[in-house]
């Protein structure tokens, strides 16, 4: 595999996992906020980030099972949902703030 052809997987993967959390890809980010320096996962909250340092581990579980991106789409925006709305709940991550 070419540099190019790495640097392309990596990117259509970056911008799965941002569809997932986010629910766009980095470049729309970017068109509906040209007015903002950096990058979509620049501007992402504390839960955001921690949400998808644990979907990067499990999309490399779910790769290794050899699982379509839309079904590791599916499944990664579903656990998103369901973290965001636990660490948004949770007593002690609001002492951290």
């Amino acid at each position: 595999m070419t540099k190019q052809e790495i640097n392309v997987v990596y990117s259509s993967e970056a911008d799965m996992l941002n569809v997932a959390l986010f629910g766009m890809t980095a470049r729309q980010w970017r068109n509906a906020n040209p007015k903002i320096e950096g990058n979509i996962r620049d501007t992402a909250s504390m839960e955001q980030l921690v949400i998808l340092s644990n979907m990067e581990s499990i999309n490399a579980m779910l790769i290794h099972q050899q699982l379509s991106m839309t079904l590791r789409l599916n499944q990664l925006n579903q656990i998103a949902i369901m973290q965001m709305k636990s660490l948004l709940q949770s007593s002690q991550l609001k002492k951290l703030k």
